[in-house]
């Protein structure tokens, strides 16, 4: 199985149409065609529904098309990162949950980019369990994660700052005018939660019981979405602080009482060679946190 050949695969799916792919390609139609044809034998698969204008997908060939994205990007950035010159080029990935500490990072790229200006930084918003996945195959470099999170598997570096627990609310609602909750303010409502794993978990902890006393109405990945249920009135968003800004909007943030908080941890995979990019970033951030 021959990148080309999966280039070309990639060009179809993305054109819906052999014709248009080919001519993307500087290739002839009957060429890619036969490459296609070829791999399909090979994987012993039907990856196309052909139709008369467009071309669709199978399910193997949708799975196939993740896994070929997958490849692509990870010889993409293996290629970019060893040509490299005395000026270290490349790119980074970090994978980032939403938290105040990645200003950290931040801080440490803008750094990096002024002894290293042509690399490359690519920071992909996400959760926990998605960095865990995403380490492992080698598509991200980094992880920014919230604690508490299992990281038996990873080198680390905690970063500076916490962020407060509390509650995404409408101003219209009554708890838009307190100062803060406690946990009892919870029961009985509507809520959304994060969905990532150990959420529910840590609401345990908070209790000091299994038994849950308020309505998991939705989950999300990213604040941005939950705070738009909030404004819809689907119902009010767990969080930290710091994420949404909700000056001049229709929401407010409450925090929690007692105190809740989370720290940040920027994560990379045990034993493993980083490449010259990388491991620029890296030296970078522990001399900044130093």
């Amino acid at each position: 199985m021959e990148l080309r050949v999966l280039r070309y695969f990639q060009a179809v799916v993305r054109e819906r149409n052999i014709s248009r792919a080919a001519e993307q390609l500087h290739v002839s139609q009957p060429a890619v065609s036969r490459q296609l044809k070829s791999l399909e034998d090979e994987l012993g698969v039907t990856l196309f529904e052909r139709g008369s204008r467009n071309i669709e997908l199978t399910s193997s060939g949708e799975y196939f098309s993740a896994q070929v994205n997958q490849i692509l990007s990870l010889t993409d950035k293996t290629l970019k990162n060893i040509h490299e010159d005395q000026d270290i080029t490349g790119s980074v990935v970090i994978g980032a949950a939403e938290a105040r500490s990645f200003i950290n990072v931040a801080q440490s790229i803008h750094a990096l980019r002024k002894s290293y200006p042509h690399i490359q930084t690519n920071i992909v918003s996400t959760n926990a369990d998605e960095i865990r996945s995403q380490l492992k195959s080698g598509v991200y470099d980094f992880g920014v994660v919230m604690e508490p999170a299992d990281k038996s598997d990873y080198d680390f570096i905690s970063l500076p700052g916490e962020s407060r627990w509390g509650l995404l609310v409408p101003n219209s609602s009554p708890l838009a005018k307190k100062d803060h909750l406690a946990l009892s303010d919870l029961e009985g409502n509507d809520i959304i939660i994060s969905g990532q794993k150990g959420m529910l978990n840590l609401l345990k902890s908070w209790y000091g019981e299994s038994k849950r006393k308020f309505n998991i109405v939705a989950t999300y990945t990213l604040l941005y979405n939950a705070s738009l249920l909030v404004s819809a009135g689907v119902g009010y968003a767990l969080c930290l602080d710091g994420i949404i800004n909700t000056n001049q909007s229709d929401l407010n943030f409450i925090p929690l009482e007692p105190r809740h908080t989370a720290g940040a941890s920027l994560v990379w995979q045990k034993d493993i060679r980083l490449s010259l990019a990388a491991d620029a970033f890296l030296k970078q951030i522990t001399s900044d946190l130093n």
